[in-house]
Order: structure tokens, then C-alpha cells, then sequence
């Protein structure tokens, strides 16, 4: 910057064209808007590209799938264009704002509305932010099933090969009809005259009708399994990407996510897809190569009589057009009311325990049959759409060849045509209607398939807002220091942390506490790189988070949720599920650790023993140490126990933090607890409240300070002695 340019506004451009993490600053001024690019380790930041401000620059943000782009154009033309995670979008939208307001004429007064979210002057009399209002989500469209390419290009040889077969055994179809022309004027319509039938050329022509059948049979039957086939691992390989996509998506995607909803589109909507290329899409393509070749072979024949027979297509183009556009709005909304359904399953079935307890049986199937009969009034909109046009499409095509026989018997009455071309023309003709009657209903599975296609791809073009470095630093093995420098996160308009700066060194063991909704949680997930920072950095080491491959630090890192969550499965592959490759020895060390030996001993199989899904089988506690196993057993540099000991009784609490006095030696450790007794041999304590850190220290050196960490002690020792004395009013009552 030149000594008298100030800054006006800035943005964090932190992707890259590759949506690759990658740091650039946008800094705009009085006079220009510059791009800097973030220096090498020890070098200085270089101004990459400026433009000067003219009255005819502006910015323009939009976002997609999780990725924000901010765009700059010079009028209509566009001339540069940025990639930012979504954390950066309201900056990125003020700073269009800034731009506009440099650029306007007429300065806006400094009290007028702003939103809330982005800072963004609101236009006049309005209380909704233009930049923040939710871009209506778009139609779905059937060129989204040409983006299935990229999953069908490692078979482009098999679909090639089928491709031919279907040109083979369609024309061995047609070859039939063209044989009944022969057959009927050189054969049967002579014998009727009085001419001997002529066997030799009855079975020559017979034998081609026999020879043709068989052939298409045969290439019919290799054509189907081959296509079939590749559809299959077409679909295979759908499902399997995108729940792989799934998985490197961020916490954030999943917390706006119904679970049902995912399973159906994972599920539901790929085996449509696969129905769709196996079954409608070989019939269709099928269809269209009978009825180009028939009409070849029909204008070959007679142009005149093939230019009647073509008389209705355009009708059914035009109406095929129609109805495409209401069955394709219809077919999604059909597969948005049959997630609902899928999510109240997946909501009530994992929690039957909470319905039966609280006896909201009858509740739950009322919810069930809101959602079906709201699935039930969708299809029925699309059927009815769907009944007019299937039988309007077959009443064009009975009136098609009634023109044709008209038109062809006045051409035989003329000696314009012979009865066996009439008769070879209605043999087409019937072909030729049937395929085109049979194109017109594949319009239905089309538009599933369309709607089907947008939703699966509306999650692989899903971008995650916790992206990888373009060029990774090696994580390795860490030593675990930890530095926050003014940390700053938003739950979209909401502010959790502020401002939060801290530095953890390596070994030490920080305790978390506050309140609840004071941010402790919201903090160990971006040093788990669950989100980023909105604002600020996280230094690891010394390295941004954000530079290290997310895998890779995650390695290093051993997390113990407040709610513990086992897989169905048995004790040791649950204990094993951060390293599969452990040997018996060392999950039973780990157990050990855990304090968890003695009661995988005492269950049926001991470590073979199955646990119902959620580990319904085990207790709270239990679940517990058995999370904790889990966690211990990678020998993470970094350990966040986020209310590791909140499922747990007094006494197993006890066994658990004797077998954290060893395991935390060596290791950074940060400890989120409700009971604040169990955070004494904690290095520090940093006390949080409202999203900033109010006060640090040592449990006594806090007391003595009677702050805020004095606060929360002595209301929890009232609350502990309250229940206590409500305890012993029991007990005197049971004597």
C-alpha cells in the first residue's frame, strides 16, 4: 500500500481454481482493489494483480454447493473471478458493498438499516438482505443426466460394443417386414391369379424371416446383459463416490442434513439411476434407431405414402415437450415428500426406546401418515398429468395409421403401389407407432431419473468448507503445541467465539470451562478441524491447521464425545476403529487404560462380544470406556476429552481420571467437564464466557481471585449439596 491508501475493506480469497486451500487477500482502497499473494515461509506478501476503481468495476458474489465466488467486472465483462469457503461470505459481500458505495454518486446517509449477517447496506424499505436471501434452488434439468459420462467413462469400450449390438439387432428386426413385400406380391397375390406357388422361393423367403428372428434374439440378448452390466458398475460406482464425497464433507453440511434424506438419495435415487440405464435408456435408444431406420426404409419405399405416415410425429414432439416440464417439477417434488418419509423413519426407528418411553406411539404414525399422505397427493398430481398424455400420445398414433390405410388403399387403387408394399408399409407402420408410443412414455423415467440425477449431484458438486491445502505440510508425528491467535467463529448470523487467543504448550492439560453455550465445544471442533475459523488462524507447531492434509492431523488427534457412539459390531473392532491394524494386545492394553478390562471380561464372548447398534447393549458408562479405549488406543499428541466423564458414575469417574493421571503425561490434552472437581490437575483452567475467554489460571489461583470460575464453583457446590440433601430426604422417607 502507498503511504496515503487506506484500506476500505478486505477478503480472505482461500481457495484456489482447484478448490484447493490456498491464502490471497483481496484489499480494497480509494483508489485501486488489489490481489496479494500470501509469501513463502519467510518471504513478503507480493501484490499478484490491481485494478484501478472506475466507475464500471463492481463485485458480484454468488455461491454454490458450499463454494462462495466472488466475481469482478468491468461493466458487463467479467474479468476476474475468486473461490472462498462460505465462512468468508459475508465479508466477501460487504466488500461488494464497499466497491458499490465508492463507486455511487450519492453517499448513503451513516443511518440507514444494515443486515445483520453480512453488513450490507439494506435497499430502501426493505427488512430482507438482498446478498443473504437464499437463491431459489434450480429445476432440475435432463442435461443432468449427461454429467452420468464421467461415471460411464471407464466403459466407453463396453458401451461402444453395445451401441453396435443395438444397431445390429434392430435391423434385424426391420429385415422381416421388407420380406413380406416379395412374399406377398411374387408369392400369394400370384397363386390368387392362378399361377402354381413357387415352394423354393416360399422357403428361401421364409428361411431370411426365421434367420432374422433369430439373429435379433440373439444380438438382443448380448446387447441387454452387456449394457445391463455396465449400468450396474455405472450405479455401483455412483453410490460409492458419493459416500465418499460424504465423507470428506465438513460437520457443517451434515448439521443442515436430514439423515433420511441422505440415505435416499444414496440409496432411492442411484438404483433408479441404474434401473434407468440398464432398462429405459436401452429401450429408448432402441426406439430411436427403429424409427430412423423404419422411416429410412419407408421413404426408400415410397416417399409419398412415408411422408403421410410421418404426419403425427410433430404433434407427439410438441406434446412429449408439453408435459416434460410439469412431470420433471412433479418427479422431484415426489422424491423431496419421499425423503420426508425416508427421515421419519430414520428418526423414529434408532429412537423407539425415547417413543415407547414416553408413549408417543400413536404420535410417530401420525407423523408416518402426514408424510404419506403428502407423497400420496404428489404422485397423484403427476399421474393425472401423466394419464392424459400417455393415451392422447396413443390416439395420435391410431389415427396415424388410419390416414395410412386411407392413403394407401387410394394409391392401390391407382397402380401407384402394389398390396405387398401396402402390406410391408403397414408392417412398419405398426413398428414404427409401437416405438414411438413406447419413446413418448420413456418421457416419465426420463424425468425421474433427471430429478433423481440433481440430487445426487447436488451433493458431489458439495464443496467442503473445510478444504485441503493445494500444497500440504506434512503432519507426521506432532509435538502438540497449540496457538489461537483471535480466533473468531459464526453459526451463520451468530456469533460463538470472538476473539479468542490462546497458546497450549506441548504436554500441557488445559480444562475448559463455562457455561453451557459459551463456546468450549465450539472451540476443541476447529482444533479437530471440524470447521475453520471464520476469523483468525490455528497454529499447530507452528503451521496453520489449514496447511496440514486433513487426515493426516486428524492422526494425531484422539477425541472422546460428551455422547459416546459404537458401531455395530463386536467390543475390539470398536476399540479398533481408529487403527484396524491393532493386535489383541494392544487393545487390551488400551481397555486397561480405560479402566474397561473388567467388564468386556465379564460379557458373554468378552472382546468378541457383539454390541447392538449405538452399543444399546452397555451401559452409559460402559459405552464410555469403551469410547475412551478407542481414543487412547492411537496414542494421539493431542487428546480433547469433550465431556469425557459426564456418562459416568462417581465411582467409575474416579477409575477414569487415575487412568488420565498417567496417559495425559507427554501428551496435550484439552478437558471439557461439567463437575469442575475433576479439572483440579488440570495445568490451567481457561474459563470462558459468551464465546471469549474471560479468565486463565490454576483451580486455586482462580478461587482466590472470586471471578467468574469462582462463580460457577460455588453455584455447582450448591447445586451438589441441594442434591445431596434431596437424597437423604429420600432415604428418610423409605425407613
Amino acid at each position: 500500500m502507498q503511504h496515503d491508501e487506506t484500506p476500505q475493506a478486505h477478503a480472505w480469497i482461500d481457495l484456489d481454481d482447484q478448490l484447493r486451500f490456498r491464502q490471497r487477500l483481496l484489499i480494497l482502497t480509494a483508489r485501486r482493489l488489489v490481489l496479494v499473494e500470501a509469501p513463502e515461509a519467510g518471504g513478503t506478501p507480493a501484490v499478484a494483480r490491481e485494478w484501478p476503481l472506475s466507475p464500471s468495476l463492481s463485485l458480484r458474489c454468488r455461491d454454490h454447493a458450499g463454494v462462495g465466488t466472488l466475481e469482478l467486472f468491468d461493466g458487463e465483462r467479467r474479468v476476474a473471478a475468486w473461490r472462498h469457503t462460505m465462512g468468508g461470505a459475508p465479508i466477501a459481500r460487504l466488500m461488494a458493498d464497499r466497491l458499490a458505495r465508492l463507486n455511487s454518486a450519492e453517499r448513503r446517509a451513516a443511518a440507514e438499516a444494515h443486515c445483520d449477517q453480512c453488513g450490507a447496506a439494506l435497499p430502501p424499505d426493505q427488512e430482507e438482505c438482498p446478498y443473504c436471501a437464499q437463491a431459489p434452488e434450480e429445476p432440475p434439468s435432463t442435461w443432468a443426466l449427461l454429467r452420468l459420462w464421467r461415471f460411464a467413462r471407464p466403459y466407453r469400450g463396453a458401451l461402444l460394443l453395445g451401441f453396435v449390438l443395438t444397431v445390429a439387432s434392430t435391423a434385424a428386426t426391420l429385415v422381416a417386414p421388407y420380406l413380406t413385400m416379395p412374399l406377398m406380391d411374387d408369392v400369394l397375390i400370384p397363386y390368387q391369379n392362378g399361377a402354381p406357388i413357387d415352394y423354393e422361393l416360399v422357403s428361401l423367403y421364409l428361411g431370411g424371416l426365421l434367420a432374422s428372428a433369430l439373429l435379433a434374439w440373439g444380438l438382443g440378448w448380448a446387447r441387454t446383459y452387456l449394457l445391463a452390466w455396465v449400468s450396474e458398475r455405472i450405479g455401483a460406482d455412483l453410490r460409492t463416490s458419493t459416500f465418499e464425497h460424504l465423507q470428506k464433507l465438513s460437520l457443517q453440511y451434515f448439521g443442515g442434513k436430514r439423515t433420511g434424506d441422505l440415505i435416499a438419495r444414496i440409496g432411492s435415487e442411484t438404483d433408479r439411476l441404474c434401473v434407468f440405464l440398464s432398462l429405459h435408456l436401452l429401450d429408448f435408444a432402441t426406439d430411436v434407431l427403429m424409427i430412423v431406420m423404419t422411416a429410412v426404409i419407408l421413404i426408400s419405399i415410397n416417399p409419398w405414402l412415408a411422408l403421410v405416415t410421418l404426419l403425427p410425429l410433430p404433434f407427439i414432439i410438441w406434446l412429449i415437450h408439453l408435459v416434460r416440464d410439469r412431470l420433471r417439477h412433479g418427479f422431484e417434488k415426489v422424491d423431496r415428500i419421499w425423503s420426508e418419509i425416508t427421515n421419519v423413519l430414520a428418526d423414529t426407528i434408532p429412537g423407539i426406546r425415547v417413543v415407547k418411553a414416553f408413549a408417543q406411539e400413536r404420535r410417530e404414525v401420525a407423523r408416518f401418515r402426514e408424510a404419506n399422505d403428502r407423497n400420496l397427493a404428489v404422485n397423484d398430481r403427476v399421474n393425472r398429468i401423466w394419464a392424459l398424455f400417455s393415451p392422447t400420445v396413443t390416439l395420435l398414433t391410431e389415427i396415424g395409421l388410419l390416414i395410412v390405410w386411407m392413403f394407401g388403399i387410394w394409391q392401390v387403387s391407382n397402380d401407384h403401389i402394389t398390396v405387398g408394399v401396402l402390406a410391408a408399409f403397414l408392417a412398419y407402420i405398426s413398428r414404427f407407432y409401437t416405438r414411438l408410443d413406447s419413446m413418448s412414455r420413456i418421457v416419465s423415467f426420463t424425468q425421474k431419473a433427471a430429478a433423481g440425477a440433481k440430487r445426487i449431484f447436488d451433493i458431489l458438486d458439495h464443496v467442503s468448507s473445510v478444504p485441503e491445502p493445494a500444497r500440504p505440510v506434512p503432519a507426521g508425528r506432532l509435538e502438540g503445541r497449540i496457538e489461537l491467535r483471535r480466533v473468531g467463529f459464526r453459526y451463520g448470523s451468530r456469533t460463538v467465539l470472538d476473539g479468542v487467543s490462546l497458546d497450549i504448550a506441548p504436554g500441557e492439560m488445559i480444562g475448559l470451562v463455562g457455561h453451557s453455550g459459551s463456546g468450549k465445544s465450539t472451540l476443541v471442533n476447529l482444533i479437530c478441524r471440524f470447521y475453520d475459523p471464520s476469523t483468525g488462524a490455528i497454529r499447530v507447531d507452528g503451521t496453520d491447521l489449514r496447511a496440514f492434509a486433513v487426515e493426516d492431523y486428524r492422526r494425531n488427534v484422539g477425541l472422546v464425545l460428551q455422547e459416546p457412539f459404537l458401531f455395530f459390531g463386536t467390543v475390539a473392532e470398536n476399540i479398533a476403529y481408529g487403527k484396524p491394524e491393532a493386535t489383541r494386545a494392544e487393545i487390551v492394553a488400551a481397555a486397561r487404560a480405560a479402566r474397561a478390562h473388567e467388564f468386556i471380561l465379564r460379557l458373554p464372548q468378552g472382546y468378541d462380544s457383539l454390541v447392538g447398534e449405538r452399543g444399546q447393549g452397555l451401559s452409559g458408562g460402559e459405552r464410555q470406556r469403551i469410547s475412551i479405549a478407542r481414543a487412547l488406543l492411537i496414542d494421539p499428541r493431542i487428546l480433547i476429552l469433550d465431556e469425557a466423564t459426564s456418562s459416568v458414575d462417581t465411582t467409575t469417574e474416579l477409575e477414569i481420571q487415575a487412568a488420565l493421571d498417567n496417559l495425559i503425561q507427554g501428551r496435550t490434552t484439552i478437558a471439557i467437564a461439567h463437575r469442575l472437581s475433576t479439572l483440579r490437575k488440570a495445568d490451567r483452567l481457561v474459563v470462558m464466557d459468551r464465546g471469549e475467554i474471560v479468565e486463565i489460571g490454576q483451580h486455586e489461583a482462580l478461587l482466590a481471585r472470586e471471578g467468574a470460575y469462582y462463580r460457577l464453583y460455588q453455584a455447582q457446590l450448591r447445586n451438589e449439596e441441594a442434591a445431596a440433601g434431596l437424597a437423604a430426604e429420600g432415604e428418610d422417607d423409605d425407613r
